[in-house]
């Protein structure tokens, strides 16, 4: 968060599962489009927010099964807890703001009466979220007996149902759309309100989102019957929520243009990328742009051209080096070179690479050093190495000068490495 000086030019706030992460897309086409858009345009300047009704151990799970960015504040549990940045650090006024009127002990005994709910398993059970299933056709029934027990005993709860099938129980003050409400509060004190903010979702743990004043809302084309139905009888009119005709990520990306928040064409759409610049220098758009040429080359989606490798050559120094995460040393003229052999090596393989947390700063009148970590999944192994670079424009001209990686701990292996940058 202190990488702001300023406010930023666009918050996005979403939830995970059949949102931002689209379950049926086994090559996560979607999710790396938004990835690509992201870090090539809006993460130097703009905050991404994943709020979802998962855990923090199955949103650390979910993490690792798919190419998901790293956000800049994860709210997890249904609204139940804030964290800020990679590490994850805690939002303790968030903490004593759910204390009031809450006992999960209480809630737990309560709710055991009800022969319909099955606890969810423990890793599910939050200090301040106690969550269970029950059948959809029970559901409504057991709210309101649940609700009138708890309200017999001085509790403020909320309870509510998503998915047909998942039900939590939280303090009256939680949900995502508190938690967004907070965050909200929180920067305006600060003097840091988003410009504009931008909520997705597709269950009804998601409908608060869009009853925070002033956002933009998009309702993913997938999106259930339940936040349809709360759509219907509450923001039927709100012009600022549009249900997407595209799916997941793809319908995120769509509202982003919809709503003319800002550049809505990812990279990954763009079919030639040699000829693609931006009126005014980016080290992020050319630091994705570069990652996917190298995905392409390696699974043969682009010509086999001498003209690339060229291209590629004149856009590295001639005394540049790259520090290998392996330890070893080669110039950047050497891997533009080696780059020629391992053309096409992985056609027709499960073979993707992306960057996330692309962090340029400027240390020269043309100069910036660039931090991020670059990705490569090659069948079912990924692994990550942390990257420093140091690049610079002048007349237009992008120069990679100097570059050193280390592996990202417990994500690389030193045996049967291949990639080059």
């Amino acid at each position: 968060m202190e990488r702001l000086h300023a406010s930023a030019r666009l918050m996005i706030v979403s939830d995970l599962d059949h949102t931002m992460v689209d379950h049926r897309d086994p090559e996560n086409i979607s999710l790396l489009r938004f990835n690509a858009l992201w870090e090539a345009n809006y993460r130097h300047d703009c905050l991404l927010v994943f709020s979802t009704g998962r855990s923090p151990t199955l949103y650390k799970q979910l993490r690792k099964e798919k190419p998901m960015l790293t956000p800049d504040i994860t709210i997890m549990s249904v609204g139940t807890e804030i964290t800020y940045g990679n590490s994850m650090v805690p939002d303790n006024g968030w903490v004593e703001f759910l204390n009031q009127k809450w006992d999960k002990n209480v809630v737990k005994e309560e709710a055991s009466k009800f022969s319909e709910l099955t606890l969810q398993s423990e890793t599910e059970q939050r200090p301040h979220k106690v969550s269970f299933y029950v059948d959809k056709d029970k559901a409504q029934a057991v709210m309101k007996g649940l609700s009138e027990l708890l309200e017999k005993c001085g509790l403020d709860v909320k309870i509510i149902y998503s998915g047909g099938i998942d039900l939590d129980i939280l303090p009256q003050g939680a949900g995502k759309g508190q938690a967004l409400a907070y965050l909200h509060k929180k920067f305006r004190t600060e003097g840091k309100l988003p410009t504009n903010t931008l909520v997705c979702g597709d269950s009804g743990n998601d409908a608060e989102l869009f009853s925070i004043p002033e956002v933009y809302g998009v309702m993913v084309s997938n999106a259930q019957e339940e936040l349809l139905h709360w759509h219907a009888d509450n923001a039927k009119n709100n012009k600022k929520i549009i249900h997407a005709t595209e799916r997941c990520a793809a319908g995120i990306i769509q509202a982003i243009g919809h709503f003319g928040l800002g550049p809505n064409t990812s990279l990954r759409d763009i079919g030639d990328l040699s000829d693609h610049k931006l009126e005014k220098f980016n080290p992020g758009h050319e630091v994705v742009k570069f990652y996917l040429f190298y995905e392409r080359w390696r699974r043969a989606e682009v010509d086999n051209s001498e003209m690339y490798l060229a291209a590629l050559g004149a856009s590295c120094c001639v005394s540049g080096v790259l520090v290998h995460p392996c330890g070893f040393e080669l110039s950047l003229q050497e891997c533009i070179n080696k780059m020629r052999s391992f053309y096409g090596d992985k056609q027709g393989q499960k073979f993707q690479v992306w960057v996330d947390r692309v962090l340029p700063t400027q240390i020269g009148s043309d100069t910036w050093m660039v931090k991020f970590d670059k990705w490569e999944l090659s069948g079912e192994e990924r692994h990550c190495c942390m990257t420093t670079a140091i690049v610079s424009s002048k007349a237009d001209n992008f120069t990679w000068k100097h570059v050193h990686q280390t592996w990202l701990q417990g994500s690389g292996t030193k045996e049967g490495a291949s990639w080059l940058f």
